[in-house]
């Protein structure tokens, strides 16, 4: 290499011309988690706890339950891949609000990120990548956990992998664009306020039919909703054309957050 380059090189890292700058940033938070491991690592058990308090327990009351396709199931069967939704949603709203709050308004991570060749797409891409990760490695460790228990009645169920990566992609993208119109730590109430209805009433813990009319249409608005129904299609290997609606709402719901997270960024830190 020429001494041209080797100067280039130091002063523009060829990664940060093009998108593979998010990668430093990914790079970064591995970096930083890797100490505190543990944080991470305890948001697997929440869904594990209401599988077999709810699933299992409640399950042995309740008995079989009526599956996608009308044959009945475990009741544990019926709520475990909900709950792996669940989880991969848990995980990413986490990571991009909580974390991304602090860095941008108390931590200012990101304004000394832009003292490098990194641009706000850099930071946008690499920190939804991040959350993303995050739900999805609760997701599969969640998804070995219901494959042992016998939960999972597809081989289809490997499929679930992506679809939690889906759902990672677009409560990761959304909760970051609200992240950056929340103002102080009280703000963050509201994403409870959001998710728990969300976490029960999506189709979570019982069929969508038991609902009234009315709620059964607010429902089917909830992103959650689409989630479970896709991934409890691919776990119990039961599969019709409303997956490819599941699939455009996620996939739509995602990219609205992502369009409104880059506009806010470069509002925000190059303002």
């Amino acid at each position: 290499m020429s001494d041209s380059a080797t100067l280039t090189a130091r002063v523009i890292p060829p990664p940060l011309l093009g998108a593979g700058g998010a990668s430093k940033l990914l790079e970064r938070n591995f970096l930083v988690y890797r100490r505190v491991w543990i944080i991470v690592f305890s948001g697997f058990f929440e869904p594990i706890f209401y599988l077999f308090s709810i699933g299992v327990g409640l399950g042995e009351l309740v008995g079989d339950v009526a599956g996608p396709g009308g044959e009945p199931i475990k009741y544990a069967a019926f709520v475990a891949p909900a709950l792996l939704g669940a989880s991969a949603m848990n995980g990413a709203i986490f990571e991009s609000t909580v974390n991304i709050f602090f860095k941008l308004r108390y931590g200012k991570v990101y304004d000394a990120i832009l003292a490098t060749p990194m641009l706000p797409r850099h930071i946008v891409v690499g920190e939804i990548a991040w959350s993303l990760g995050r739900g999805v490695l609760y997701a599969v460790a969640f998804l070995i956990v219901i494959t042992a228990f016998g939960y999972v009645h597809s081989a289809w169920a490997v499929m679930a992998v992506p679809a939690a990566v889906l759902i990672g992609f677009a409560f990761g993208a959304v909760g970051m664009a609200a992240s950056t119109f929340m103002k102080s730590w009280q703000d963050l109430d509201l994403v409870n306020m959001v998710t728990l209805p969300l976490f029960l009433f999506s189709g979570t813990f019982y069929p969508l039919e038991v609902y009234p009319d009315i709620f059964r249409l607010i429902t089917k608005i909830s992103p959650l909703y689409h989630g479970v129904e896709l991934i409890r299609a691919l776990t119990l290997g039961v599969f019709d054309t409303s997956l490819v609606g599941h699939v455009g709402f996620l996939v739509g719901m995602g990219a609205i957050g992502v369009a409104i997270t880059s506009r806010r960024i470069d509002k925000m830190l190059l303002a």
